[in-house]
């Protein structure tokens, strides 16, 4: 295998594999890439281990920009990748209680600047639409009705490393144990010069930057998933978040739930092991207490997997270090990763081959905000 590579991708996740793809699919750009990834088993992978969830209501337009992208190429998927990703669109649901209520509203209204498909619902209409639900204490719902759901993402980051291969990509089964601008170093020893490196290692992207001396706010942090089963299924139900942090959606005949770990508990790279303590204190009295019918939920399965959460502003970190020119960015995404790898991917991939971007504008996640302080902060975090 050759030691220089035109580009060299640091991680072989949805993210790494998208920008890789995307370069390959690229007719102006006959370079070689090398993707180098620790763990060819993807056992531990973010991908491999995420909810695989899409949404446009965000807080940030250039959030809903690239789930909004995403979503049409999740429908091409079977064209473009050669595999059917199982997407569902029955919407996400936003509840909010009457501390959350002006949040919501104020999200809505950037939701409708940008022409999404959302709608506001007041508790009567609530149960109305949704009869299943309980609506105590809540003032307002968020329902997405269009472009909004969840999909195979295993299915999507094979997908492009697949076809990222079959392009010509070559993936290296190492770990990067230094960066160095125009060079990688990897465990075993070998040294791989390259005339760009994009940085895509996902939750230990900070780790890697840290061996160029690179301060970069992003670090693993555990989130589980419990797979539930339920006597008597609800009915029509949206991806649904309730004030509480909580999160369920359906999963073939089960449903899937999740929350946000409580404040003190959400420490960087913990063992990755399912937290079973946050669905008897945390997720079940949620679901009870919202759908009557999950007061006799049962946890049939459950994994944990790590968020690349980035502790500046939970917001991609996109694009070129303003100091090294060879070293790209595309990590930081905080839960939305495997939703906007394909938007990111050929982003990265247009900065390589034609030197800005040219699909979605993605400057204003650039490296220079963390330097110089000036966080955009994305309030939907789910």
């Amino acid at each position: 295998m050759p030691d220089r590579y035109d580009v060299v991708i640091v991680g072989g996740g949805a993210m790494g594999s998208s920008v890789a793809y995307h370069l390959k699919s690229d007719p102006n750009f006959s370079g070689t890439v090398a993707v180098v990834e620790r763990d060819p088993s993807y056992a531990r992978a973010s991908s491999a281990l995420s909810a695989s969830s899409i949404r446009q209501q965000f807080s940030t337009p250039l959030n809903i920009h690239l789930s909004r992208y995403g979503i049409g190429f999740l429908r091409r998927a079977p064209e473009l990748l050669g595999v059917d990703l199982g997407l569902k669109e029955p919407g996400y649901l936003f509840l909010a209680s009457p501390a959350g209520e002006a949040v919501l509203r104020a999200n809505h209204a950037v939701q409708r600047g940008e022409k999404c498909s959302v709608e506001l619902l007041e508790p009567a209409a609530l149960a109305a639409r949704f009869p299943w639900i309980s609506t105590d204490g809540i003032t307002l719902a968020s329902h997405g009705t269009a472009n909004e759901g969840w999909f195979d993402g295993p299915a999507l980051m094979q997908g492009f490393r697949r076809k990222a291969r079959e392009l010509g990509a070559e993936y290296i089964a190492d770990e990067v144990m230094e960066l160095v601008p125009n060079a990688v170093t990897l465990r075993s020893g070998r040294r791989i010069e390259a005339g760009t490196v994009v940085l895509a290692a996902g939750p230990w992207s900070g780790q890697v930057a840290a061996t160029a001396g690179i301060a970069l706010p992003v670090e693993p942090r555990r989130r589980s998933v419990f797979v539930v089963d339920v006597r008597e299924p609800p009915g029509l139900t949206p991806l649904t978040i309730d004030p509480s942090g909580v999160w369920f959606r359906p999963e073939g005949r089960f449903y899937l739930a999740g929350t946000t770990p409580a404040a003190g508990n959400d420490p960087a790279e913990p063992p990755l092991e399912v937290q079973h303590a946050e669905w008897d204190d945390m997720v079940w009295p949620a679901l009870a207490g919202r759908v009557p019918t999950f007061e006799a939920a049962k946890v049939v399965n459950s994994w944990a997997g790590y968020y690349e959460y980035n502790i500046f502003d939970q917001n991609g970190i996109v694009g070129r270090h303003p100091g090294i020119e060879s070293l790209i960015f595309a990590t930081g995404f905080s839960g939305h990763g495997i939703q906007q790898s394909p938007a990111v991917g050929r982003a990265v991939a247009e900065l390589i081959v034609h030197g800005s971007y040219r699909t979605i504008d993605l400057s204003p996640f650039g490296y220079e905000r963390i330097s110089a302080g000036r966080p955009i902060r994305e309030l939907n975090v789910v």
